[in-house]
């Protein structure tokens, strides 16, 4: 095979290929070139290959391409030394075959309840991942059948040999079809596993692939183990407190890369997505924005950004996990370029940590583990940062004038000057980057890609004073203000429809944007957005005044009018949520306030730095706007234009 080999070239089945384009495969790994033809042909292989080279999807793409989907017997076996490797692979055939109708793979593993696996076999499934023992269990007991059996694939044998297994594995390999293939993978080839080879391996075609020394210098490479926190709020306080030019952003899907870049952007980060569904064109266009400045963060998937030759790319970001080593490799080549320096960064799952010794053994570099910045680090930073602008600012020609208005003013109100620095400070404070005390946390509206801004962004920019923007911050100001209470009720939603949709380009943060402006409504009172193909439908609160939607009705998102309109034939769980706050029987809902003045609002409640989100918010997903009971009642502010 040549290193212009596609998958379409290895002749996998047309739903496997479909598979792979969606996640945004491009071309084979080394070993899954050498391992998809022989297994296609039903041969056995001896494959000798490293954690970390891609060998499940060598034995998964060619083996699912033989599935019989209408049959749900089980037609593969992968045994595996451990229940996370069980699981890892189970999810990686899931992911295969996406495109497969009927079919089901099923990790059976020691510590899971024999009930549920009981009940998932009745069901059927093609393709069985286990350990030994459990395996063994099923086909003692007589509820794991291999009579329809047709490969075997044992995934890390010499793991297996040192934990004891090698007897298991053989007793099993007794228990299956002569018939069936048998595949073996193993990153080291003792002696007891060349016997099982010898034994059980008929005619195998033998495929070793060398590991290769791919040490990077002048990258520096860090890891953090993902947990307790989210991903995503854990990437933006890194972002806060690292020294970044350019960044690269490295998810696995072309999905994710545009829902990350959305939500980055909603924090206030100059973000955006390259991924597979873009032109030359406006691939081109993204590449240029990066390097003239106009874009810090480019979130890509790893075909997106092959080729991609920026200096100022700082920084890459492994969001998720790559699946190879040498997918890796690539992504971190994007930094260190042109003699400087870089820094990697790897979130890791708990589960994923066999990656990472895999990536260490390949890299020969050992990566160094890190904590995530605390609140008092981001304080200091912001801190720093703002006492360099003074001192940049001090030697800015232009400060004289400002002088003057300054000496003016202490004229007029005998002020002491460092009460008017400070309340400049503050002023400034609420258009940038400000110590992390004296700014609210944004809450996290992760999913729908909410309009609302961290302020402590680093790379907001100095257009924030339009005007639009300053009504955003009006209204978070206004919500760090208010008093916070848990017993309020919330009003009703209703559906509306608008006239946009994906096809125009539409995105959450769109519309949530577009209402929260126009109507002056705060965009945490807005429900939950749906984009479909032609249209968006969207909960506001039951009540709105006429002359407000009318004037919804002109409103353009991505330069179409939106049309907003009731949804009529809705049905009532759909168009409207009712109250479920706890209030005593005496109480009556509030009528929902019409448009008024915010001096004439009453107290605002809120969940509260330390409460908990209702478990329908938490069905709803991060994100979503607050249903009955769980936040404060909206506030129509009378329009001010």
């Amino acid at each position: 095979m040549t290193s212009d080999t596609t998958f379409a070239d290895l002749g996998l089945s047309q739903a496997v290929l479909e598979s792979l384009a969606r996640i945004g495969y491009e071309a084979p790994t080394p070993i899954q070139a050498q391992s998809i033809p022989p297994l296609l042909d039903g041969r056995d292989l001896l494959g000798t290959a490293q954690t970390g080279t891609g060998k499940t999807a060598a034995f998964a793409l060619p083996l699912l391409s033989r599935i019989h989907a209408s049959d749900s017997a089980t037609q593969v076996l992968v045994l595996a030394p451990t229940r996370e490797l069980a699981i890892q692979v189970s999810e990686a055939f899931e992911n295969y075959a996406r495109g497969i109708r009927g079919f089901h793979v099923l990790p059976i593993y020691g510590g899971q309840s024999m009930g549920i696996q009981l009940k998932q076999l009745r069901r059927g499934a093609q393709v069985v991942v286990g350990t030994p023992g459990r395996v063994m269990d099923h086909l003692r007991r007589g509820t794991l059948k291999l009579d329809a059996l047709r490969s075997v694939v044992l995934d890390e044998a010499d793991e297996m040999l040192r934990m004891g297994f090698i007897e298991d594995v053989q007793w099993i390999l007794e228990h299956t079809p002569d018939s069936r293939q048998v595949a073996l993978f193993s990153a080291t080839m003792p002696h007891a596993i060349q016997r099982v080879a010898d034994t059980y391996l008929k005619d195998p075609a033998e495929i070793r692939i060398e590991s290769k020394t791919s040490t990077v210098e002048r990258i520096e490479q860090k890891f953090w183990i993902v947990a307790g926190t989210n991903k995503l709020d854990a990437l933006t306080r890194i972002l806060e407190v690292e020294d970044t030019d350019g960044v690269i952003v490295f998810v696995r899907t072309k999905l994710s890369s545009e829902n990350l870049a959305s939500r980055l952007e909603a924090r206030g980060h100059a973000a955006a997505a390259i991924n597979g569904d873009l032109s030359q064109a406006q691939r081109e266009a993204t590449i240029a924005r990066l390097k003239s400045g106009a874009v810090d963060i480019l979130v890509a998937t790893d075909v997106a950004a092959r080729g991609i030759d920026v200096d100022r790319i700082s920084h890459v970001v492994n969001f998720d996990i790559p699946t190879d080593t040498e997918s890796y490799v690539h992504r971190i080549g994007r930094t260190g370029r042109a003699g400087r320096t870089g820094t990697a960064i790897l979130f890791v799952a708990p589960r994923e940590r066999r990656l990472l010794h895999a990536i260490e053994r390949a890299t020969r570099a050992k990566m160094v583990p890190i904590e995530l910045p605390s609140k008092s680090e981001i304080d200091r930073r912001r801190t720093a940062a703002f006492k360099d602008q003074i001192t940049e600012t001090l030697q800015n020609p232009g400060l004289g004038r400002y002088q003057r208005i300054v000496e003016s003013y202490l004229d007029e109100h005998e002020a002491d000057p460092k009460d008017v620095a400070a309340a400049i400070a503050m002023m400034l404070s609420q258009r940038g980057p400000a110590p992390a005390s004296t700014v609210a946390e944004a809450p996290m509206r992760a999913e729908t890609g909410r309009s609302e801004r961290d302020r402590g962004g680093r790379h907001e920019r100095a257009d924030q004073s339009r005007p639009q923007r300053e009504r955003e911050r009006e209204r978070e100001r206004e919500r760090e203000r208010a008093p916070r209470s848990q017993g309020d009720e919330q009003p009703e939603l209703e559906l509306f429809r608008l006239a946009v949709g994906r096809e125009h380009g539409a995105k959450p943060g769109d519309i949530v944007g577009a209402i929260a402006n126009e109507a002056e409504l705060d965009s945490r009172y807005i429900g939950r957005v749906r984009i479909n193909d032609d249209h968006t439908t969207v909960e506001l609160p039951v009540g709105m005044p006429d002359e407000l939607l009318g004037l919804l009705q002109k409103v353009r998102v991505r330069n179409t009018p939106i049309r907003l309109q009731r949804v009529a034939d809705a049905s009532p769980a759909a168009s409207a949520r009712p109250f479920k706050a706890k209030r005593a029987e005496s109480d009556r809902p509030k009528p929902v306030p019409r448009r008024r003045d915010a001096r004439q609002g009453g107290p605002r409640t809120g969940s509260g730095a330390g409460g908990r989100r209702s478990n329908d918010a938490r069905n709803r997903g991060p994100g979503a706007g607050p249903r009955a009971g769980e936040g404060p009642r909206p506030k129509l502010k009378r329009n001010r234009d």
